[in-house]
C-alpha cells in the first residue's frame, strides 16, 4: 500500500453532489483552501448518478415561481446557461411544483468548470476511508484513491455524502431511516428515445396502460398518476420518473435487488409504452442509472433536528442560514408519493445547528444528512435545498475555525 505525503486544507468536503458543491463554493468564497472528494468519476450527485434531471427546491410552491435558493448555486446555474440550458422555472404538470430541467452531461461539465474557476481542488475516484479524532474534533482523513492511500488534514470537515459515510467512519451516531427504522422508497428515472415527436404524450393513455400492468406485471409499483415526465433539454428525449421500489434495509443485498429490479422494470415499462400508448411504437430505452435514486439512508445526529411542525408553520428563525421551500414529499409507500405543503410564507428557515454534528466541533452536514425528522426530511433532501445548506455549512466551517 502506497502513501503520499500529508496535505493540509482549511475545509475538506466529502461528496460532490449539490450539497458538496454548495459547501465547497461557500468555503472557497470565504477564502478557504478547499478539497472536495468524490467517489465517482464525475460530479453532480443524483442529477448525474441517478437520472434525477430536475433541480427541486429552488422555488416555492405556488402559482408563480418565487425564488428560495440563490447564493453560490447561481454560479452553477450561470455555467449551465453558458452551456445552452435556460434554467428557467418549469411548472410540473403532475405536481404543480416549480423545477429546473437538467441535462446530465451539461451538469457534469458545469460543475467541473465552476469549481475550477473558484479554486476548489477536486479528487475524483476517491473516498474517505478513515478519520482520526481527538476528543471533540476530527484531525485528519485517510483518502483511498486510484493511487493508494494518502493522509490529509483540515481545520473543518463537511459531510455531503448523502449516505453519511464521513459521519459513519468518524463514529458519529446515525439513525437509519425514520423513527421506526423504515426507509423511503428508491426511484429509478429513465430516459426514452424514439418517440414520435408529432404526437403529444397522452397521460391518460399511460395511466390506463399501467393500471392494467400493475394488476399482473412483474413490477407493480408504477405510479398511478402516470409519473413525472418532461423533455430533456437539447436532446428531445423523454425523462420519466415512474418506478419506485421499497427498501427493507441498507444491506448490499437489498441494494443489489433494487438495482436489478429497476433495470428489469425499465424494460417492461418501455414495452408497455410501445404497445399501449400512441407515439411510442418505436420508443427505446436510452439510459437507466448509472444507479438507483436513493432517497434515504443514514441520519447522523445533529445539534438540532428540523421538524415537520417547523415546516408546516413556515417557522422563521433569527439563526436561519437556509430556506426549505419544497413540499414535504413522502415516499413511505413505493409508487404513491404524498405531498404536504410548507406553511407560513411558503418556506421555513433552517438553523445552523441542523448543519452541525452533535459532539463534534468541526464536522458539518450538507444536503440530505442535515438534522431533520421524518416529515422535515421529506422536504430538505432535494437538490435545490442541498445547495443552500451546503453553502451555509461551507461558510460556517471556515468562519468558525478562524
Amino acid at each position: 500500500m502506497s502513501r503520499k505525503p500529508e496535505s493540509a486544507y482549511d475545509v475538506i468536503v466529502a461528496g460532490g453532489g449539490a450539497g458538496g458543491i454548495g459547501a465547497a463554493l461557500g468555503a472557497a468564497a470565504e477564502g478557504a483552501k478547499v478539497l472536495l472528494v468524490e467517489k465517482y468519476g464525475f460530479l453532480g450527485g443524483a442529477a448525474t448518478t441517478s437520472q434525477v434531471l430536475a433541480y427541486c427546491g429552488f422555488f416555492q410552491q405556488g402559482p408563480d415561481p418565487i425564488k428560495a435558493v440563490g447564493g453560490v448555486a447561481d454560479l452553477l446555474l450561470d455555467e449551465l446557461r453558458a452551456l445552452g440550458l435556460d434554467c428557467e422555472p418549469f411548472k410540473s404538470p403532475t405536481t404543480s411544483n416549480w423545477i429546473i430541467l437538467l441535462e446530465p452531461e451539461a451538469v457534469k461539465l458545469a460543475m467541473d468548470r465552476v469549481l475550477a474557476k473558484n479554486g476548489v481542488e477536486v479528487l475524483l475516484h476517491t473516498r474517505i476511508a478513515a478519520v482520526t479524532r481527538t476528543a471533540s474534533r476530527l484531525e485528519s482523513a485517510t483518502l483511498a484513491g486510484m493511487d493508494g492511500r494518502q493522509r490529509v488534514t483540515a481545520e473543518a470537515f463537511v459531510d455531503a455524502t448523502g449516505d453519511a459515510n464521513l459521519s459513519l467512519v468518524a463514529g458519529q451516531p446515525c439513525r437509519t431511516g425514520n423513527a421506526e427504522g423504515k426507509l423511503q422508497a428508491v426511484s429509478a428515472p429513465v430516459r426514452i428515445g424514439g418517440r414520435d415527436m408529432s404526437v403529444p404524450i397522452d397521460r391518460d393513455a399511460i395511466i390506463a396502460a399501467f393500471s392494467e400492468y400493475n394488476k399482473t406485471g412483474a413490477y407493480p409499483t408504477a405510479r398511478e398518476d402516470g409519473g413525472i415526465f418532461t423533455i430533456v433539454p437539447r436532446t428531445g428525449e423523454m425523462w420519466w420518473m415512474m418506478f419506485d421500489h421499497p427498501m427493507a434495509d441498507l444491506s448490499s443485498r437489498s441494494f443489489s435487488e433494487a438495482e436489478r429490479a429497476s433495470r428489469e422494470a425499465a424494460h417492461d415499462y418501455v414495452e408497455v409504452l410501445r404497445e399501449k400508448v400512441p407515439g411510442f411504437q418505436n420508443a427505446y430505452l436510452v439510459q437507466t442509472g448509472p444507479q438507483i435514486g436513493i432517497r434515504e439512508s443514514r441520519h447522523p445526529v445533529a445539534r438540532y433536528e428540523l421538524t415537520g411542525e417547523d415546516l408546516k408553520t413556515g417557522r422563521r428563525r433569527p439563526d436561519g442560514v437556509a430556506r426549505a421551500a419544497w413540499p414535504m414529499e413522502d415516499h413511505s409507500v413505493a409508487g404513491k408519493p404524498v405531498y404536504h405543503p410548507i406553511g407560513g410564507e411558503g418556506f421555513a428557515d433552517i438553523p445552523l445547528d441542523c448543519l452541525r454534528a452533535k459532539g463534534l466541533d468541526n464536522l458539518y452536514f450538507a444536503g440530505r444528512v442535515i438534522g431533520a425528522d421524518d416529515m422535515a426530511y421529506a422536504s430538505i433532501r432535494v437538490m435545490g435545498t442541498a445547495f443552500a445548506t451546503g453553502e451555509a455549512a461551507g461558510r460556517a466551517a471556515y468562519r468558525n475555525e478562524q
